[in-house]
């Protein structure tokens, strides 16, 4: 079967670890687990941090990428993965400390076929494609669980969001629209601010810019270009949530900000199956459905190198029935 396998990691040319594989072994049967035939997996910049070894043991070379995936399973079932892997006895998956995600410990979706324990498969919606399902489990889900889960958001709130042209930003934007919030977003260029606006943002402006008021909420998963803005963006009381520090993790506290304006700063990693399903009972509900772009297989290598460059705008998502 296809898939695409990261062979070797490289900080410097993470590209050069991944291989198209024509005949890779087909998953072995598992108690427990499930067999799936890939439809549509989607492109995620985990995937390119895994080939640069960040987060991700040499000895979990080779596995298969792909954080997220849609298709069949062999009784005919329509499901899409439910892309975070841990002990369903906990409750909160994500709060295991030996969670992971998609293609983390075992191999991800980017195949012709998958298997996967089976309480992380969903049925899929039939008003949603398996390219669209494909591409909301990563970053759709991990927006929906920092807005309504960890940011509290309800109908009327004001929300910032930065880097409003990325995945889980413009995902941020559109479930946090539909959900009856004002939505601020920053994005760096014209070309990325008038994304984030068909996404769903009222006002779309340049990183850093003074907003017409301060918001009750700030989803920030840039880190320290954007930290400074977003403390001052935010009303007292606030709440801002993150989920990602792709500038850099270390930015200047600011404690007699965050106390005398009694912010909330709260984390958020990925979304537990409750939350899985309730994201795709909004988006189902609403029409809500994500900027796809569909690649064919053999288009994987330059899908990630645009990943990479940040020359993409919405998500990729691979389509195996092509």
């Amino acid at each position: 079967m296809r898939a695409a396998v990261a062979v070797a990691q490289s900080a410097e040319d993470p590209l050069a670890g991944l291989a198209l594989v024509e005949d890779h072994p087909r998953p072995a049967p598992r108690p427990g687990w499930t067999r799936i035939r890939v439809h549509a997996a989607s492109l995620n910049p985990h995937d390119v941090w895994t080939l640069r070894g960040v987060g991700h043991p040499a000895e979990r070379i080779p596995i298969v990428l792909g954080c997220d995936a849609s298709g069949v399973t062999e009784d005919g079932r329509e499901v899409v993965v439910h892309p975070v892997s841990g002990d369903p006895s906990r409750g909160d998956v994500t709060l295991d400390p030996r969670r992971a995600i998609l293609s983390e410990t075992f191999d991800g979706g980017l195949a012709d076929e998958l298997i996967v324990p089976d309480e992380m498969l969903v049925d899929k919606p039939a008003e949603i494609s398996h390219v669209d399902a494909a591409a909301l489990g990563i970053v759709w889900g991990t927006a929906y669980r920092m807005l309504f889960t960890r940011a509290g958001l309800a109908p009327g709130h004001r929300v910032l969001v930065q880097g409003g042209a990325g995945g889980v930003g413009s995902a941020s934007i559109a479930l946090a629209r539909a959900a009856g919030a004002v939505v601020y977003a920053t994005a760096r260029t014209a070309e990325k601010r008038e994304f984030a606006a068909a996404q769903g943002a009222h006002v779309a402006l340049e990183p850093g810019a003074r907003l017409p008021e301060r918001v009750d909420v700030v989803i920030d998963t840039v880190g320290e270009a954007t930290w400074a803005h977003s403390m001052r963006s935010v009303r007292p009381g606030g709440v801002i949530a993150t989920c990602g520090a792709t500038t850099g993790g270390m930015p200047p506290a600011e404690l007699q900000r965050v106390f005398y304006q009694q912010l909330s700063i709260v984390g958020s990693t990925g979304c537990t199956l409750a939350e899985f399903e309730a994201m795709l009972r909004m988006v189902t509900a609403t029409g809500l459905r994500p900027a796809t772009e569909t690649l064919a297989f053999d288009e994987v290598p330059a899908g990630y190198a645009r990943l990479d460059a940040g020359d993409v705008r919405g998500k990729l998502v691979v389509d195996f029935t092509r």
